[in-house]
């Protein structure tokens, strides 16, 4: 044998020794139910450190081994002697997944490329294009993605929770939770929203962060993850979606040639792959399944990656992919305060780019009169919900010396003749090469946006681009006589601002929106009514619809309308179709600038057939019509209560002044969720007039979210509840200042790095709940028992730093959300008798059952399980256990792993798929109540029909069968069919 031959057998020895202790280690991990960030605490070894060993990445060191191997209870000689053999007479420290290459120096190419391939992401997405920043230097136009990200919030979508995330928790955190936190809490997420909402840039921020590994403590876990952002715009143009080999291709990185070999698989075989999916609603419809299916198989086959996936909010079913564990969350209109922050951000980036001292005096007035501006004026709370139309409205206002458009079309066509013409005209800026006017060039890019849209892309190739300029241009001789169509093209690119050139042979829109309104002044423009009205049920020209009914002569306008409401009629077999219809109808009105009474009156027949809304889902349907919704919603009288909460919902989910007036009507409707729901979207309007026209009006108010110093500010002209909840850097003094405006009893503090205890607490001997979420510096508990504090809720919290523990005797209820340090919980240091337990996603990952039943007295019990749970079967020893909640998978199996329960009386089963009636009898002889959430699946509960005293609630199924068997009034369906 050569010598050359000698090393390699050495290298393929070493190399597998490696992979063998990694696979030992992660199968003793396994075995203990312990996450990578508690088997890094306990151990007291850096999470790098640890997740390198569980991978193979290098070789860990001896006291690293022993560290992990008492942690792991295993005997240390074994794991000691596969480092021996990994490490023998070789400095290797870095290894290379088997699948990428055998040889020995491919582990430094792999590091090496990673590296780069992280600069590449980093530096690919780290500004952010920002409409209008700097007329005058188009090159100025972006900003840095660290300062101009805003966290978005995310409301729960439905009762998805799948997601770890259910009402009680949404509750908590004021009707949403930051992106980040939802993030943190869900493996896989499908996000919801609107153009412009900032999903894109979330992505961005995401993408970046994970390469540069600074991503903030709630999604630390990330930092070590690979970054593939894939936008399906660009990867629907291929006949297939790409496997991993193919991603860096699929997406034109020019890093694709480089890549070592087998090394997107080894990323994502090993579990560290965050695939950033973005616009679901991008491919056509007719692909949606196949990109469904794709998405399957890719969880099939590296099933322990993060997935975030994001959609408009009608472009796929609601639980489209909740049988796979996907949480859905929406994202939420800006706040108030949002907008003003942004006013700030876009301001600040305009002076850094500014030429002199006397533009930047310039920025700062029109600053402060856009700010007192959006505060006074009620229609703009309509232009200034999203990132995309803050931008729009902040430029236009700067381009046009302080003064604004009226409504979103006219925001729209300013902003294009801003970017297309006024700006190159009004700065005396002349232009190299062609000229060419407003119109001209409106002409030839509505060509193409139409084009695109009839043939579903939200990319042109530069061939296909050039091909409709060039049939063009002999109708424009003014134009053709400058130039042939590639310098027309590279003129469009370079100066409209509102085309973009990803790569060589990619042209786009800077922002759909742009692309919508132009093909709908295509559309008019040609009158192409009938492919509009027939391509209406499709989500991609639902917002096109409505810009060509803006764009309409009054007699289009109603010839639209016309045939929309004409054509849901005829759709009676199909209830949502003609629902969806109707609603686009109802949208159109407010777009029209003047339209026949008696066709208004025709479409609002068809929108009142659909009212009330009898869920949130209902809810957030009406919405997206638009503000012409609010005139139809009834008072609260004749409603029953879960239409009163989904008018509420609605309205709030609206705002603006009209929202207003219809939440005035129930200020003294005390029912069900209307009273939080009336408060939940406070911060979405101007908070003096808000809390003077509306919430001192509530007669009792559930609970207080105090998001902004000017909401505490109010706090002296309202009648403050007893239930109060902080979200932000409140400190102890400001707590205090609300605390001394009511007697209080349930006090919640999320995402606060500023307060540095809670000790403070000890004078307020009514406070029986507690709930510190993400408060980073609150690390001593030790004065929980001089309190009368029973129920602690743990949230993100650094259990590990917590001090007192062992001491709290006090509490009755725990719920707990954050990774524990211990593999069990007979391990968890507390001997309060607890009559209530909530475990939440984040701690079931991590700890087993086992132990549970040293709570004997436990009388509620909520967890998140998950396949394989260890210890679940210990539940069915806390013989005095009266309620059941399981959130996650697998439940069907997990409940057989338990004995008779006979004292269980509640049930509440997420994510149920078929009923097994033998098991609810056989387990729960005693049960008296179920509720079941199984979104998007239908539901039958015949098995269920000997059980005649059960009574059971079946939220979000597509349908229900069996219902019929049981008593009337034995099952509640939510929401209620219609008739």
């Amino acid at each position: 044998m050569t010598g050359q031959a000698r090393k390699s057998a050495t290298d393929d020895r070493q190399l597998q020794a490696l992979e063998a202790l990694g696979e030992q280690l992660r199968r003793l991990r396994a075995r203990q139910r312990l996450s990578v960030v508690a088997l890094s605490v306990r151990a007291g070894l850096g999470r790098t450190t640890v997740s390198k060993a569980l991978n193979g990445a290098s070789v860990p060191s001896e006291e690293t081994i022993i560290a992990l191997s008492a942690v792991l209870r295993a005997d240390p000689a074994p794991l000691l002697l596969l480092r021996s053999e990994a490490q023998a007479g070789s400095r290797t420290s870095e290894r290379v997944h088997p699948k990428r290459s055998a040889d020995r120096t491919t582990s430094t190419v792999v590091h090496a490329f990673e590296r780069r391939y992280r600069q590449y992401v980093a530096n690919r997405h780290e500004k952010l294009s920002v409409i209008g920043l700097d007329l005058a230097r188009p090159d100025r136009s972006c900003w840095p993605l660290d300062a101009a990200y805003l966290s978005l919030d995310l409301a729960v979508a439905s009762d998805h929770s799948s997601a770890g995330l259910v009402m009680d928790e949404m509750e908590r955190a004021g009707g949403g939770v930051s992106a980040e936190q939802a993030l943190s809490e869900s493996q896989r997420v499908l996000i919801r929203g609107h153009a412009g909402s900032g999903k894109t840039t979330l992505l961005q921020w995401l993408a970046v962060g994970a390469a540069r590994q600074n991503l903030p403590a709630e999604l630390s876990h990330l930092n070590e993850h690979i970054p593939f952002v894939l936008p399906l715009r660009t990867l629907a143009r291929t006949s297939n979606f790409p496997d991993p080999l193919s991603y860096l291709a699929a997406i034109n990185c020019p890093l694709k040639a480089a890549q070592p070999a087998g090394w997107a698989d080894g990323v994502m075989s090993s579990g560290q792959g965050l695939l950033l999916i973005d616009g679901v609603d991008e491919v056509a419809q007719e692909k949606r399944p196949r990109t469904r299916e794709w998405l399957l198989d890719l969880l099939a086959a590296y099933p322990s990656n993060q997935f975030v996936v994001t959609t408009r909010p009608t472009a796929v079913p609601d639980g489209w992919l909740a049988d796979f564990g996907f949480g859905e969350l929406t994202v939420q209109p800006m706040s108030v305060r949002d907008v003003s922050v942004f006013i700030t951000r876009w301001h600040d980036a305009a002076r850094a780019g500014s030429s002199g001292d006397e533009e930047r005096e310039q920025l700062g007035e029109l600053e402060m009169k856009l700010r007192e501006t959006v505060r006074s004026q009620h229609g703009l709370s309509q232009m200034t919900t999203t990132p995309l139309l803050c931008a729009l409205v902040c430029a236009l206002h700067r381009d046009r010396h302080g003064h604004l458009p009226h409504g979103r079309m006219e925001l729209y066509s300013a902003a294009l003749s801003m970017l297309l013409h006024r700006r190159d005209h009004e700065r005396n800026i002349q232009p190299e090469g062609l000229r060419i006017s407003e119109r001209q060039s409106m002409r030839l890019l509505q060509r193409l946006a139409y084009w695109m849209v009839d043939n579903g892309q939200a990319e042109i190739s530069r061939t296909d681009a050039l091909h409709h300029i060039s049939e063009a241009l002999p109708s424009m001789p003014e134009v053709a006589g400058q130039g042939d169509d590639n310098s027309v093209l590279d003129h469009l690119v370079e100066r409209s601002g509102v085309l973009r050139a990803p790569d060589d042979d990619t042209i786009d829109f800077v922002h759909r929106t742009f692309q919508d309104y132009l093909a709908a002044k295509a559309a008019i423009d040609a009158r192409n009514i009938g492919v509009l009205v027939k391509n209406a049920h499709d989500d991609r020209w639902e917002d096109i619809v409505r810009m060509a009914v803006a764009h309409a002569s009054p007699s289009d306008a109603a010839k639209i309308l016309e045939r929309l409401v004409s054509r849901g009629d005829r759709n009676t077999a199909n209830r949502g179709l003609r629902a969806r219809l109707h609603l686009l109808a109802a949208a159109c009105v407010d777009y029209a600038t003047e339209l026949d009474p008696a066709m208004r009156e025709e479409v609002d027949k068809r929108t009142v057939a659909l009212l009330p809304p009898r869920s949130l889902e209902e809810g957030r349907t009406l919405a997206s019509a638009g503000k012409v919704i609010l005139e139809l919603l009834p008072g609260p009288e004749g409603l029953d209560e879960d239409e009163a909460e989904a008018v509420t919902y609605t309205a709030g989910l609206i705002g603006g002044g009209a929202a207003i007036g219809v939440l005035k009507k129930y200020c003294t409707y005390g029912k069900g969720m209307v009273p939080w729901y009336i408060q939940m979207h406070w911060n979405h309007f101007d908070i003096g007039e808000y809390a003077k026209e509306v919430l001192a009006r509530v007669t009792e108010l559930p609970t207080l979210h105090i998001q902004s110093l000017e909401q505490l500010d109010e706090l002296d002209n309202l009648r403050v509840p007893g239930n109060l909840s902080f979200s932000g850097d409140f400190d102890a003094e400001q707590i205090k200042k609300a605390l001394a405006r009511t007697e209080i009893h349930t006090l919640s503090l999320h995402r606060n790095d500023v307060i540095e205890g809670a000790e403070f607490l000890e004078e307020y001997q009514t406070l029986r709940s507690l709930t510190l979420d993400s408060c980073h510096r609150v690390n001593d508990l030790s004065f929980l028992p001089r309190t009368s504090i029973s129920t602690l809720c743990l949230w993100l919290e650094p259990w590990e730093e917590l001090a007192g523990l062992k001491g709290i005797s006090n509490i009755k209820h725990l719920d707990i959300n954050t990774v524990l340090p211990y593999a069990h919980l007979d391990e968890v240091p507390m001997s309060a008798d607890l009559r209530s337990l909530e475990l939440g996603f984040r701690t079931a990952s991590g700890t087993s059952l086992r132990g549970v039943s040293r709570w004997e007295n436990l009388t509620r019990l909520s967890i998140f399980t998950h396949h394989g749970y260890e210890h679940f079967a210990e539940i069915s020893s806390l013989g005095n256990l009266q309620s059941l909640e399981l959130f996650g998978w697998d439940i069907g199996t997990s409940l057989k792993l338990l004995s008779p329960m006979p004292k269980l009386r509640r049930l509440r089963l997420a994510n149920v798929r078929e009923l097994d009636a033998a098991v609810l009898h056989e387990r729960f002889p005693g049960l008296r109540e179920l509720r079941l959430s199984s979104p998007g699946a239908k539901i039958d509960l015949s098995s269920l029909a000997g059980m005649s005293e059960l009574q059971i609630d079946v939220r979000n199924a597509v349908e229900v069968l069996g219902a019929d068997q049981f008593p009337v009034g034995s099952v509640t369906v939510y929401p209620r069919p219609r008739d």
